[in-house]
């Protein structure tokens, strides 16, 4: 057994293993909570500690269905290429809102934090919560933050967007396919782009555009201010 484990094959099994039941779950209990990344988390970290297996033992093999998160990614491309001319249409009030929710993600995180007087660890690992995980540790890299920290939040993040994102704006009203993806792109990064396109292509590429456009402004302004509100 222990052979096994220690080879790249044991981490990548065990990840689609768990992606697969959490489908089996999903399908049987089709409740909010029950969201297939959140339930693949979970069995993942159940098997690690049950087998008292260390986390770069299973990333020995976990890090090669990491590396297919650029890829896939850049496929969004695809998507953005098809509705490019819709994109264009609204291209003015759709950046003016990606730009607002990314300064007000910063901002309402910091002013939480702060506000609960909180370690500036805190602060410095968090504000980059809304982008996606490569992007977010290379900010808290210049802010000062644990990537660490940051990694788990983002994941968390993606994951709350993901689950309750939709309801949420269905209760406030929000029908608009097209607000929807944006919103979910820029609040849940690519977990939220993943429920988007379960909407329909119209919202994820939307909301592919709107992930890779507040990486951009939150990487840009994030830094300066976060030392805004620390000073």
């Amino acid at each position: 057994m222990k052979p096994f484990l220690i080879q790249p094959i044991f981490g990548v099994t065990l990840t689609l293993i768990a992606y697969f039941f959490s489908g089996i779950v999903r399908r049987k209990f089709n409740f909010v909570i029950f969201n297939r990344v959140f339930i693949s988390v979970l069995i993942i970290v159940a098997v690690l500690f049950v087998f008292n297996i260390d986390f770069e033992t299973y990333n020995k093999g976990g890090k090669y269905i990491s590396f297919f998160l650029g890829p896939s990614v850049v496929a969004l491309g695809v998507f953005l290429y098809e509705k490019i001319e819709e994109v264009k249409r609204d291209l003015k009030v759709f950046l003016l809102s990606v730009f607002v929710g990314g300064i007000a993600g910063i901002f309402s995180v910091l002013a939480i934090l702060i506000l609960w007087n909180t370690p500036e660890i805190l602060s410095r690992s968090l504000v980059a919560k809304s982008v996606t995980t490569p992007i977010a540790i290379e900010i808290v890299k210049v802010t000062g933050g644990l990537p660490e920290i940051t990694a788990g939040i983002v994941i968390a993040t993606g994951i709350l967007g993901n689950a309750i994102g939709p309801y949420f704006l269905k209760i406030t009203g929000i029908k608009n396919k097209k607000a929807i993806g944006s919103a979910l792109g820029t609040a849940a990064h690519g977990i939220g782009t993943a429920k988007a396109f379960e909407i329909n292509q119209s919202a994820g590429a939307y909301s592919g555009l709107a992930m890779c456009i507040n990486g951009i402004i939150t990487a840009l302004l994030a830094p300066y201010i976060l030392e805004w509100f620390l000073n």
